[in-house]
């Protein structure tokens, strides 16, 4: 059975959350502040861990950092609706998703699910080059201008998908489904929020050219120059 930890400090919500996601075959735990949950999170083993931002004393940020230093275990936050800033950060610390709250319970179990299988983008362990980027998918590892660069799950699935289509322009309905394991919805803004901290990751190219660049109404590509 897949265990997840919920840290929110409404109890109400989480009573209710916990129901549903046991009627959905998941075993839920739940603490009601940033320390304890933090504690139990890092005692104990969990498939997955749904983290509040908005939280007295020890807040969902700062719980998901110091997670961070010591685990990778997949954390799906909750937002305050509206506050992208707070989805930007969460993503940008080590978050693998995020949802607005209230949310939809189904929705919730639909990126969890999501998230948990979320997995090598293809079992082509081939290594990929474009410009000075270097990608390794069997050890899920990449070199830029020489220098090896931390990434997320997420941030490395959709950078594999626009490196094996350089030049091309991938729709975020491809990136989505085939990256972060589920559809593209309305209003969901998870695909560009994780391009945006690929872009500040990367860096520019060689030229001082954005590596990644926006197609309106297309989607993002990865541009490839020419060796000199």
């Amino acid at each position: 059975m897949t265990r997840l930890l919920l840290v929110d400090d409404d109890q109400e919500l989480c009573h209710m959350l916990s129901l549903y996601l046991q009627a959905e075959g998941f075993e839920c735990l739940c603490r009601h502040d940033g320390e304890a949950g933090l504690k139990l999170a890092l005692k104990e083993t969990f498939d997955a861990l749904v983290l509040d931002v908005m939280m007295p004393g020890l807040n969902g940020f700062e719980v998901l950092r110091r997670l961070r230093s010591r685990k990778n275990t997949p954390v799906l936050m909750l937002t305050a609706r509206g506050e992208d800033v707070d989805s930007i950060l969460g993503l940008e610390i080590g978050a693998d998703d995020y949802l607005t709250k209230p949310c939809n319970p189904k929705v919730l179990v639909a990126r969890l699910r999501a998230v948990l299988r979320r997995g090598p983008v293809k079992a082509d362990q081939t290594t990929l080059r474009v410009d000075s980027m270097v990608l390794h998918p069997g050890s899920r590892t990449l070199v830029v201008d020489d220098h090896p660069a931390e990434l997320t799950g997420a941030e490395f699935n959709l950078l594999q998908i626009l490196m094996r289509h350089a030049g091309e322009v991938v729709s975020k309905e491809q990136l989505c489904r085939q990256g972060l394991g589920r559809d593209l919805t309305s209003y969901d803004r998870s695909v560009d929020l994780h391009i945006s901290n690929l872009r500040r990751k990367l860096g520019p190219s060689a030229d001082g050219s954005a590596r990644i660049v926006t197609i309106r109404g297309g989607g993002y590509q990865l541009t490839a120059h020419p060796e000199s």
